[in-house]
C-alpha cells in the first residue's frame, strides 16, 4: 500500500539512523534499477544527511547496483567556489559519489560561484537541466526519492521560512539571496519539484529538531514552516531518533521497517 501520508521512523540515535535509512535506499535503488528502470535522486546536506551518504558509499551492496540507471540531483546548493567545503556536490561527492561507478553525466551539478556565472543564471542553468529530463507533464524529472534535511527553523532545501522562495509555484528553481543560514548565495529548487517526488524522506535529529518535527506532522502554514509543505506522491517518511521524536503521537510512528 502506497500513501502520501506523513509517517515518522524513529531510530535509537544519529548512528542507527544513517545506517537504516542508507540500507533502504540501496535496497529500493537496487530493485527499481535490477527492472530496468530509469531513477531520479534529490540529494541534500547537513550533518545527517552527510552521514547518511557515507553509510551508502561504504556499502558492499553499492557494487550490486547498476548506477548507471540512477540520475543525481541536488535540491539546493551553495554558490561558493566549486572546490569549497561549502558545497553541497563536494560533500556528496567525497562520502558517495566518488566512490561508486556512475557515469559523470548523470551527475546534475549546479553551477559554482568561480564557474564565470552570477547566482541568476546558475538557477536559470539548472532549471534548463532539471527540464531537459522533465517528465510528460513537468519541466523537471519526477524524483523517486527526494532527500530533504529539516533545520530547527522548518527550513527545507533553501526554502526559510516566510521568504518569498517558499511561495514560488511557476518555475523549478530559484536564486535565494541574503540566506538566514550561512553561506549567504544559494541556488534551490522550488516546493513544486519536491512535492512532485514520489517518496519524500526527511531526514532529521537532535533536540533542536523537536519543534520543527511537531509543527511538520501539525499541518502548520508551509510559508512559515516549510516542512509542513514537503510531501511526496506516495510516501512522506520524517526519519528521525528518540530524542526528537519523544512527543510525537504514537499513531504517526511507522512500525513497518
Amino acid at each position: 500500500m502506497t500513501t502520501a501520508e506523513k509517517r515518522v521512523v524513529i531510530s535509537r540515535d544519529a548512528d542507527e539512523l544513517a545506517a537504516s535509512v542508507a540500507a533502504r535506499f540501496l535496497d529500493r535503488v537496487g530493485k527499481w534499477t535490477a527492472s530496468g528502470r530509469t531513477v531520479h535522486v534529490g540529494l541534500t546536506g547537513g550533518g545527517i544527511s552527510g552521514e547518511i551518504l557515507d553509510r551508502i558509499g561504504a556499502a558492499p551492496e553499492r557494487e550490486l547496483i547498476d548506477w548507471s540507471q540512477v540520475h543525481f540531483w541536488w535540491v539546493d546548493e551553495r554558490f561558493v567556489p566549486r572546490s569549497d567545503d561549502e558545497r553541497n556536490e563536494v560533500q556528496a561527492r567525497r562520502a558517495f559519489l566518488d566512490r561508486i561507478s556512475v557515469p559523470a553525466e548523470n551527475i546534475h551539478a549546479v553551477a559554482a560561484s568561480d564557474g564565470g556565472t552570477d547566482i541568476e543564471a546558475a538557477a536559470d542553468a539548472y532549471a534548463r537541466e532539471l527540464a531537459r529530463f522533465g517528465a510528460a507533464d513537468s519541466a523537471w524529472p519526477v524524483f523517486d526519492i527526494c532527500f530533504l534535511g529539516v533545520g530547527p527553523d522548518a527550513h527545507i532545501a533553501s526554502l526559510f521560512p516566510d521568504r518569498p522562495e517558499i511561495r514560488i509555484t511557476d518555475r523549478a528553481t530559484a536564486a535565494v539571496r541574503d540566506s538566514p543560514k550561512p553561506p549567504a548565495d544559494r541556488v534551490t529548487v522550488t516546493r513544486p519539484v519536491i512535492n512532485s517526488a514520489k517518496r519524500v524522506w526527511m531526514v532529521l535529529t537532535g533536540p533542536d529538531k523537536s519543534s520543527a518535527l511537531g509543527l511538520a506532522l501539525a499541518g502548520a502554514s508551509y510559508h512559515s514552516v516549510p516542512a509542513a509543505g514537503a510531501k511526496g506522491t506516495r510516501r512522506t517518511i520524517l526519519f528521525t531518533d528518540e530524542a526528537t521524536a519523544a512527543q510525537v503521537p504514537p499513531e504517526l510512528i511507522d512500525d513497518q521497517y
